[in-house]
């Protein structure tokens, strides 16, 4: 088994039970991240681990959560349904504004620290016909579930082109876990991502289901990083996956770990601390978490105001003036 899997394994295995024997009065904070088979439920679970692991020094035990992903961690976060999440840094922009997927502004949002880049990711059936996002009309796609940045994401390419769901003639709302076998199974034609890679969901598709990866015209990137300024150009390096596989044009955007305004400062302290103090053996825990540097992740443009917590951290590793 790989290195790597062996430390995620422990993460999603023990993050919510590590050191069962914890004091009764430890403080349980929960952190919302995805699916199962998506990146943000492994960063959960590494973040939590690496707290857990010094719990009997601040008094935290970090629970992971899965959910629909980056729309729904906002909303339950701001709703005190939980205490912590994950999303993208374009959906908690549109979160403080008011604007996109939220009717009103989610103003007591507030950023930990950023994690690595998502890339929009579009993955096709070889034989589907498509050549390119334009070719998708007309299709049988999967939109995501209610609550992911992947829906959000498509509405709005969609909606650049003046299309409705109307234009697809099978429109289905798949969790992430079967987006792959879909595809395998013909259910399918093109499904959207916005993940981090590698990702063995996209690897999966490619080996398995006879798919390709498509380009982001320039035009659906102007689209994108025009209503919202924390998505920008990106080119998805395609040797993840195969050898011969070149560089993708497409959009990223900066994973964000967030919290409330209200989380006490000396537990969003610690829980920087925990992550900061151990970056090495983060990046260990995946992949995709190996290029991580920590000027990177606390670096603006922000997509909501530091925690005063975290800030507090940062500027005493000297990683903020």
């Amino acid at each position: 088994m790989k290195k790597w899997y062996q430390h995620l394994a422990g993460c999603l295995l023990l993050s919510p039970f590590l050191l069962a024997d914890a004091s009764a009065q430890s403080k349980i904070i929960s952190l919302g991240t995805g699916g199962v088979t998506g990146l943000y439920y492994p960063a959960g679970g590494a973040i939590c681990r690496l707290v857990n692991e010094n719990r009997m020094e601040h008094g935290i035990r970090c629970a992971v959560r899965s959910t629909p992903g980056s729309v729904s961690n906002l909303q339950q976060v701001d709703a005190q349904q939980l205490d912590l999440g994950i999303a993208e840094a374009g959906q908690l922009h549109d979160a403080l504004q008011g604007q996109g997927r939220f009717a009103e502004p989610l103003a007591q949002l507030r950023t930990l620290f950023s994690l690595y880049t998502e890339y929009i990711t579009v993955v096709a059936r070889k034989d589907s016909g498509i050549d390119s996002f334009d070719d998708l009309r007309g299709k049988r796609i999967n939109i995501g579930p209610e609550g992911s940045s992947q829906r959000a994401t498509l509405q709005l390419l969609m909606q650049a082109r003046g299309w409705s769901l109307n234009d697809f003639p099978e429109v289905h709302q798949l969790e992430p876990a079967q987006q792959a076998q879909a595809l395998c199974d013909g259910r399918i034609d093109a499904t959207l991502y916005v993940v981090g890679h590698p990702s063995g969901a996209i690897k999966e598709a490619l080996r398995d289901c006879d798919s390709r990866l498509l380009a982001l015209a320039s035009a659906d990137v102007s689209t994108l990083s025009g209503k919202n300024p924390h998505y920008r150009s990106e080119h998805l390096n395609g040797g993840y996956y195969a050898s011969g596989l070149g560089e993708i044009e497409t959009a990223g955007v900066r994973a964000t770990v967030i919290s409330r305004a209200d989380l006490p400062e000396q537990d969003a302290y610690a829980i920087v601390k925990a992550l900061f103090e151990r970056l090495p053996s983060f990046r260990r825990m995946h992949p995709a978490f190996k290029q991580l540097e920590s000027g990177a992740m606390v670096e603006g443009p922000l997509a909501a105001p530091m925690h005063p917590g975290a800030l507090r951290y940062f500027r005493e590793a000297g990683l903020i003036p």
